[in-house]
């Protein structure tokens, strides 16, 4: 387990899945996220074993340490070795916070982004980001200084109408730099 003050991120086990379900699930959440479509325990299923048979992807549950309460999860996929990037997941699933206010998602992904740098030697991390979703654009710019590297133009439809999504990264010297 990689361990904060108040939460920590614990590699994921089957028992997880129908939370994961759960949470993926929620219509507010969806929205922001590549998949689009209502998940069944099938498809958290298949996901789960392809996750752990892939040595590029890494996912964690969020949980507080002094209850062991599931908060979220959050991860690193698509890991590419040659230029050392990875995609950042993350959400907070408890109270269906999305984002919460009460330190566990400033916690979790400072642990995520060191974990990412120290661990595995990245150089950068990297999210897309559709453009309604104002809240973890804010997040992740405000807290992290994650910037803003281009535009998919026209890259989501949502609310019968179709939105850019922009890729916002960060790099392993910027971290160092803002700690």
């Amino acid at each position: 387990m990689i361990k904060g003050d108040i939460v920590g991120l614990r590699a994921l086990e089957r028992e997880d899945l129908v939370l994961l379900r759960d949470w993926r699930n929620i219509t507010s959440f969806r929205r922001n996220f590549r998949e689009f479509r209502e998940l069944n325990l099938t498809n958290q299923e298949n996901w789960f074993m392809r996750l752990n048979a892939s040595p590029n992807d890494f996912m964690f549950m969020i949980e507080k340490l002094d209850d062991k309460l599931p908060l979220g999860a959050c991860g690193l996929l698509y890991t590419n070795w040659i230029i050392r990037s990875a995609d950042f997941s993350f959400y907070i699933g408890h109270e269906e916070s999305y984002i919460d206010t009460n330190g566990y998602a400033d916690e979790a992904a400072r642990l995520l982004i060191a974990y990412g740098f120290q661990n595995l030697n990245l150089n950068k991390i990297w999210m897309e980001l559709y453009d309604y979703d104002e809240k973890k654009i804010e997040f992740f710019r405000n807290k992290f200084g994650f910037i803003k590297d281009g535009t998919l133009r026209e890259n989501c439809f949502e609310d019968g109408r179709y939105w850019n999504s922009g890729i916002y990264s960060l790099l392993n010297r910027e971290f160092r730099g803002n700690k």
